[in-house]
């Protein structure tokens, strides 16, 4: 039922992952053994989304039900960038497998090329971005951390077993070069907003051809920010008429074919929802292929338009400007 995509170390990746983005920790629980009782394999997670604890609980009913065992699924977490300097590595990533309940993870991404300054665990958690949220101005504070120095301790955690695979989240191609240029395991995956508003091609080309395998986050574009005051509501990929056209001749939904879209080109994907139709509908997108022109038509629909950009969401909610793709 769930394709996967082999990547360089022999791994394999389910293709499509459930999202946990935006789930309340009272929900996340049941979404998640919902979401394995549907088939789902994949699940991405973070600290910085601040439920791992109650994701846990999903887990180990999970397995303690037999619906599946640990090993048939494929686990993904991030590193929070208050987190980047050597030492403060594996003490987040022993956090995160503390409350996901799991000896390993599959996958742990670097969550955003932003080195900030360290919160302790015990004092804040998850830190999320302001530094002082008591302060008079509060504002994201950076430490200067050069990317190379995280890597080699995220390299480390794999070399204990505590990480099977290791890579990024929201870097560029220059980035990735330098990266790989100085690592001594290379990036497996980069995870990045894919949909067809921001179609990225020129970073997949670059992926593909440096042998990492792409997960595309937000897959249906504006859907994840409506809600967060991050995109208006006549920006909505499934509304487009050449979506719908597409939809009604292959008698699925707008919803379907831009998924179709996203894996159709190679990549993963890791839409959210907490409803147990569409969990179904999501995966029903195996059972059918598009054509090359409708692949064209949906790619044709890119605006480079990135509704998740730290250069203005951190400057309209946190108080400082901090752009990285630019």
């Amino acid at each position: 039922m769930n394709e996967t995509i082999g990547l360089k170390s022999g791994s394999k990746i389910p293709s499509i992952g459930m999202g946990l983005w935006k789930v309340s920790n009272e929900e996340v629980p049941q979404v998640v053994v919902n979401a394995a009782e549907c088939g789902y394999r994949h699940f991405d997670s973070a600290c910085d989304y601040g439920n791992e604890e109650s994701v846990g609980l999903g887990l180990q009913e999970v397995f303690n039900s037999g619906i599946c065992s640990r090993e048939d699924l494929w686990i993904t977490s991030k590193l929070w960038n208050t987190y980047h300097q050597a030492e403060h590595v594996k003490p987040a990533l022993k956090k995160t497998l503390h409350d996901l309940k799991l000896d390993y993870l599959d996958l742990y991404l670097i969550h955003f090329p932003i080195s900030q300054k360290y919160v302790p665990i015990e004092e804040r958690y998850p830190p999320e971005w302001f530094f002082d949220p008591d302060a008079e101005n509060p504002k994201i504070e950076l430490e200067q951390v050069p990317v190379n120095e995280t890597w080699q301790a995220m390299e480390e955690l794999v070399k204990e077993g505590l990480v099977k695979e290791i890579g990024v989240c929201n870097f560029g191609c220059s980035l990735l070069r330098d990266l790989m240029a100085n690592a001594t395991i290379p990036p497996a995956v980069l995870q990045v907003e894919l949909h067809p508003y921001l179609t990225q091609e020129k970073l997949l080309r670059f992926c593909r051809e440096s042998g990492i395998t792409v997960t595309g986050f937000s897959p249906l574009g504006a859907l994840s920010y409506f809600s967060i005051g991050m995109a208006e509501k006549n920006e909505s990929i499934i509304e487009q008429s050449i979506v719908k056209e597409i939809a009604e001749r292959h008698q699925r939904t707008p919803a379907q074919i831009v998924l179709r879209w996203g894996i159709q080109r190679g990549t993963a994907i890791v839409p959210k929802t907490v409803n147990i139709d569409r969990m179904k509908e999501n995966l029903a997108i195996y059972e059918f292929e598009l054509a090359q022109e409708d692949m064209a038509a949906l790619s044709g629909l890119n605006q480079n338009r990135r509704f998740n950009d730290p250069g203005d969401f951190c400057e309209a909610a946190f108080n400082t400007f901090m752009p990285i793709y630019e």
